[in-house]
């Protein structure tokens, strides 16, 4: 039986109207029929077919990327395109479970969560369509799913935000080391963040499940400070609240775009191989009850196309994932990070690294 918190967050998401206004994400209406085409074909049409319909109508994504962050990526989406997208923002694990709950009588065409654990759950659940190889072939292997159910957009690394009074010589070379003493009520992390969690089940993945909950354990004895998300941790960080934080790499540059380079917090990779180098992706997949499956498909290349890979480079600070397109030259090039050996798809035990993270006490 779910517990009462879940059964709850489920109605409540479930009364949420879907509309492009809506608020929530964790990054901090059913489709219309597509427009018949007008006109009709001439008689020798045998020998020349008539061409496809071009995608129209409406298309209702499900988004564990906030909106803040991806709002006037979907507007634009629409102008370049004449499809309404109609979005139902939210926690990227409370949408898988609604997504799963709700089967085959989801109104959803599109799930565009903020990790990939969302993605794999998804994928395991049977729920995604196979994507066309056309649009799987834009992206490397390892961040797009090995059945070909779902494919990555954007990409994020695991890092640790630091306060600049620090000497990056002194930094821990892994996650494991903030169980130190040494760092004792000094580190930031924000257990509700889906990216966050997506580490955990990786951390489960390679190191084992008693291996994870003892260093969750060690991090609430050592005194871990709880953040609602990356942003407030990354700002706390830069006001000497903590001196450490686990985040994502791409909320630190947003604040030096506010800020200025004097903004008082940098990041730090650690070693090669270590869990807190894991590099998750934002993906996008096609749902099996999407009455508009054109359109859909086509939001999902727009996601690919080379606007939507410069704005997220631009915009975001995130990595592109479509071979050949360039990050920002701030950051460090993505094939020179070496993250754990891991394969994204296995990041779906949504439900176990929640249970673990609520066992530990990390979360109500």
């Amino acid at each position: 039986m779910k517990p009462l918190r879940t059964l709850l967050l489920l109605a409540l998401a479930a009364a949420i109207p879907l509309a492009a206004a809506a608020c929530g994400g964790d990054d901090d209406d059913e489709p219309t029929p597509a427009a018949t085409a007008a006109g009709t074909a001439p008689a020798t049409a045998a020998a020349s077919p008539t061409p496809t319909p071009k995608p129209s109508g409406s298309i209702t994504v499900y988004s564990g990327r906030g909106e803040a962050l991806v709002k006037p990526l979907f507007e634009q989406f629409t102008k370049d395109t004449g499809i309404t997208v109609n979005v139902k923002y939210g926690d990227s694990a409370q949408l898988a479970t609604l997504l799963a709950e709700e089967g085959s009588a989801s109104p959803a065409d599109i799930f565009f969560p903020q990790d990939a654990g969302a993605l794999g759950a998804i994928a395991k659940a049977g729920l995604f369509e196979k994507l066309p190889e056309a649009t799987l072939a834009k992206v490397p292997a390892t961040y797009k799913a090995k059945d070909g159910t779902w494919v990555g957009v954007s990409g994020r690394a695991r890092v640790i935000v630091y306060n600049t009074s620090l000497n990056p010589a002194e930094l821990p070379t892994s996650v494991k080391q903030l169980t130190d003493p040494k760092w004792k009520g000094q580190v930031g992390w924000a257990p509700t963040n889906g990216s966050f969690q997506s580490f955990v089940t990786a951390l489960r993945k390679l190191e084992g499940d008693a291996a994870a909950e003892k260093w969750l354990r060690d991090m609430i004895a050592n005194d871990v400070k709880v953040y609602k998300d990356n942003r407030a941790i990354v700002s706390a960080v830069a006001a000497g609240e903590v001196k450490l934080g686990l985040v994502n790499h791409y909320y630190l540059w947003s604040f030096i775009k506010d800020q200025g380079e004097g903004f008082a917090a940098r990041n730090h990779y650690t070693a090669a191989g270590d869990p807190g180098t894991l590099i998750n992706v934002a993906g996008v997949g096609l749902l099996k009850t999407s009455k508009n499956k054109p359109a859909a498909q086509a939001f999902i290349d727009y996601l690919l196309s080379e606007a939507a890979q410069e704005y997220f480079v631009k915009q975001t600070y995130e990595y592109p994932l479509v071979t050949g397109m360039a990050a920002d030259p701030r950051l460090p090039a993505l094939d020179s990070l070496k993250p754990p050996a891991i394969d994204l798809s296995d990041l779906d035990d949504l439900q176990g690294t929640l249970a673990m993270l609520r066992k530990v006490g990390a979360l109500q």
